[in-house]
């Protein structure tokens, strides 16, 4: 795709690199905290192998939006890379690529950072503040389950 956007967005978890992969993998936990707030995560299904499926059934403002993609790399508790499509892009048969890396950061901490290219490029502002705001959610859903 010519032109295609990146966006790249890290964070600290309050939580352990397994705990924080782990996040990733369960539906019920990713129902909570994947989609950027109003948006909302109506349905997840994972299959995590890879080749797997993951599927994400979307409300957006009531418009419904199916999120699909494939695992293509497993490594836990390190690294996740999978395929992610949109069915309201402009043209969603475009594949983009979702690449997650979780790094030790001492005291129980992880550094985790997301790099999400081959994106249409009218669509990085609404990814780059998405993913800054899933990534808030998923730190305070850590939070709480560590208090």
């Amino acid at each position: 795709m010519t032109g295609a956007a990146t966006v790249r967005v890290r964070r600290l978890m309050p939580a352990a690199p397994d705990v924080v992969f782990d996040e990733w993998l369960d539906p019920e936990s990713l129902r909570e905290w994947m989609c950027p707030r109003p948006v909302r995560c109506v349905e997840v299904d994972v299959d995590p192998r890879v080749g797997g499926l993951v599927r994400f059934d979307v409300d957006d403002s009531g418009t419904r939006v199916l999120i699909t993609g494939q695992f293509l790399v497993i490594e836990r508790p390190r690294v996740l890379r999978f395929t992610w499509s949109n069915s309201d892009w402009s043209d969603p048969t475009v594949v983009s690529i979702v690449n997650v890396e979780f790094e030790p950061a001492g005291d129980g901490q992880t550094l985790m950072s997301i790099e999400h290219s081959l994106l249409p490029p009218e669509e990085f502002d609404s990814f780059h503040s998405g993913w800054l705001l899933t990534f808030e959610q998923l730190g305070a859903r850590l939070q709480r389950a560590a208090t």
